[in-house]
């Protein structure tokens, strides 16, 4: 009887030591490599590197698509992107499985200090990539960026992970495109250019802003007028206008086409004044598509990313001095 009981001692010893083997978990940083890895393979991703920098890694896979401006004009070398820069980027994110994407380019645009990129709610893998590896203005790069330094086992937003759009799940690896944007009139007038093509726009005119000069704009007269009274820095107008930016979003709620504005034209943004002041007289109607320069610039609005270009429609009423 002792020697049975000793026996089935042994094997139950045995076999608790093979579960215990068997069980073992992978780490966060493993379960990382696994999930960007295998997502690599099955989407056929190639030309993506491990980033090393430092001699260690990150975990955070990359492809650089375009290097950006590394020497100015003269050929001198453009100094390396530093946490104390500010940076303007647009981009573009989904998580691995698919389940959150955002991927409007006209709204997803950030502006502020690389070292502010994590208190902005972006991860602490973008910020790390756009440092170490981004490095500098006018680049573009794909990057694949950890669960671990990205939102964590807590993901973030709010209600159901299984809503799409509406939350990013814990421990869940993301797949980002980042393009700086550092010379606006180049990147905003292709912005203009791809709108009017996928939108069939004909018929607009470019036109040089006469209040900052260098940047352009674009106008076309929809219904015309021949009316002697023109617009100036000193007039007041009456006048119902539309403004939105690039993917529809009209902005501006209280004078969307319907209701009445009565206003001096010097407070406008720089494009529409310059526009109307040229173009437009008292029974105008006027269609407008301006650069992010001749907007609201950088800074982003309460309701308007930042460096957006804009569409508005002006129908001019009537014309004070």
């Amino acid at each position: 009887m002792k020697l049975t009981i000793f026996s089935v001692l042994v094997i139950s010893v045995i076999s608790l030591a093979s579960c215990r083997k068997d069980k073992i978990q992978q780490t966060i940083k493993q379960y990382d490599q696994t999930q960007i890895t295998n997502y690599i393979a099955a989407n056929g991703l190639t030309g993506f590197i491990r980033d090393t920098t430092g001699g260690d890694t990150t975990g955070i896979y990359y492809k650089i698509i375009n290097p950006g401006t590394q020497t100015d004009k003269s050929g001198n070398p453009v100094p390396q992107l530093q946490y104390s820069d500010r940076i303007s980027y647009l981009y573009t994110v989904r998580t691995l499985d698919g389940s959150y994407i955002q991927s409007d380019t006209i709204n997803n645009h950030f502006y502020d200090f690389v070292g502010h990129i994590k208190n902005d709610n972006q991860p602490l893998g973008l910020q790390t990539a756009i440092h170490n590896l981004l490095k500098y203005p006018d680049a573009s790069m794909r990057v694949l960026i950890p669960s671990h330094l990205a939102y964590g086992i807590d993901g973030t937003g709010s209600g159901s992970s299984t809503v799409a759009n509406n939350r990013i799940a814990g421990n869940e690896c993301l797949d980002y495109y980042i393009h700086a944007v550092n010379n606006f009139k180049v990147y905003d007038d292709l912005v203009i250019q791809n709108y009017m093509k996928a939108n069939n726009l004909t018929g607009y005119i470019p036109a040089q802003s006469t209040t900052l000069p260098g940047n352009v704009y674009y106008y076309k007269i929809l219904t015309s007028a021949s009316t002697n009274d023109p617009i100036t820095d000193f007039n007041t107008i009456t006048a119902t206008y539309t403004g939105q930016i690039f993917n529809g979003y009209i902005f501006d709620g209280a004078y969307n086409g319907t209701n009445t504005l009565t206003a001096s034209v010097a407070n406008f943004v720089p494009g529409v004044k310059d526009a109307l002041e040229k173009y437009a007289v008292a029974g105008t109607e006027i269609s407008i598509l301006i650069p992010s320069t001749l907007g609201y610039g950088l800074p982003a609005q309460t309701s308007i990313p930042a460096f957006s270009c804009l569409r508005f429609t002006w129908n001019i009423v009537s014309v004070t001095p």
